[in-house]
């Protein structure tokens, strides 16, 4: 335990009474022991979080080939990972994912393509995929299609959507280690033209990709200029293939204490169980939605293995939410 002392009761009462942590509070977070952080970070979730737990499912409507060179990430054509390859999801298939997510009870429906950025014919089928399914099935839907500029920002908000989806993935002084072909700042841009048109904003990232606990922080901190209403959390599965595959799987203790930290400097978002979830126990999954976990992209995830909407289902109620 480090020697730092850190009031964490003070802490906890500035953000219970409405107020944001500094940056060096934050920070400081990083030296609280594990029960306190998170005996805080359950208090935090108590009071500001509803118990309507929000769910989402994502069809990964593009895959492969990316010409991005993200080292976790399976789709990256800089890797031989044998991923599945294709330029756009069939129609059908994308309607029906939709339907049956909407009669599951999944509140939110989101279209996930892999690149740099869909553009021209191929970001015209998914906008107007997004707008049949808004018109036809009524389920609120998201997009994470890349980094679009300012008029293609408009065309998704024109299809219906008005959730948009970007990583910010992980601490500004951690990525450029794990991406070369983009930043943080190209993100930024992309989320700030959804912002300009009254948009949501998803924005999260992964955490087990080698980072230190304090750029745990530091990447809960540039989270804030994402403005984000959710925030995914992914654990790092290591896909064969990438620059990632090896790396060691954090614990479910350092997984706990980045959840109550992000809860802590975000106190009113929605934090997103997203992909890796598989690996963690029922009771550390219970454990996580104590502290500060409301809500989870359910079904599969993209290249990793997610969990069935009944399983979602049982879990949430045991931890006291409603589906």
């Amino acid at each position: 335990m480090s020697t730092n002392y850190v009031n964490i009761d003070l802490l906890k009462e500035k953000v219970l009474a409405g107020g944001e942590l500094t940056e060096d509070e934050v920070y400081s977070l990083c030296d609280v022991p594990s029960h306190e952080l998170r005996e805080a970070a359950a208090e935090v979730t108590a009071k500001f979080c509803p118990r309507q737990f929000d769910s989402c499912s994502i069809i990964n409507a593009r895959s492969g080939k990316c010409s991005e060179n993200c080292k976790w990430c399976a789709q990256s054509a800089h890797y031989s990972t044998g991923c599945h390859s294709y330029p756009m999801v069939d129609h059908d298939e994308c309607m029906h994912a939709a339907r049956l997510n909407h009669s599951q009870g999944v509140r939110r429906f989101s279209l996930v393509a892999s690149g740099r950025a869909v553009k021209g014919e191929a970001l015209r089928q998914m906008t107007a995929v997004l707008r049949e399914i808004k018109d036809e099935v009524g389920i609120f839907t998201c997009a994470s299609l890349g980094l679009l500029n300012a008029e293609e920002m408009r065309q998704l908000y024109d299809s219906g959507v008005r959730r948009y989806h970007c990583n910010l993935e992980t601490a500004p002084s951690h990525f450029a280690t794990l991406c070369t072909t983009h930043t943080i700042e190209d993100k930024l841009r992309t989320i700030s033209y959804a912002h300009e048109l009254g948009m949501e904003v998803c924005s999260g990232g992964i955490i087990g990709m080698g980072e230190t606990v304090r750029q745990r922080a530091e990447f809960a901190l540039v989270l804030r200029k994402a403005r984000p209403e959710s925030i995914p959390v992914n654990i790092l599965s290591p896909i064969k293939g990438t620059p990632l595959e090896s790396t060691p799987l954090i614990t479910d203790d350092e997984i706990l204490d980045a959840i109550a930290i992000m809860r802590l400097a975000h106190p009113k978002v929605t934090l997103r169980f997203a992909g890796g979830r598989a690996r963690l126990s029922r009771h550390v999954q219970l454990e996580a939605m104590r502290i500060g976990i409301n809500g989870a992209t359910v079904g599969d995830l993209l290249t990793t293995i997610g969990s069935t909407v009944d399983e979602d289902k049982d879990l949430t109620r045991e931890a006291g939410y409603e589906f």
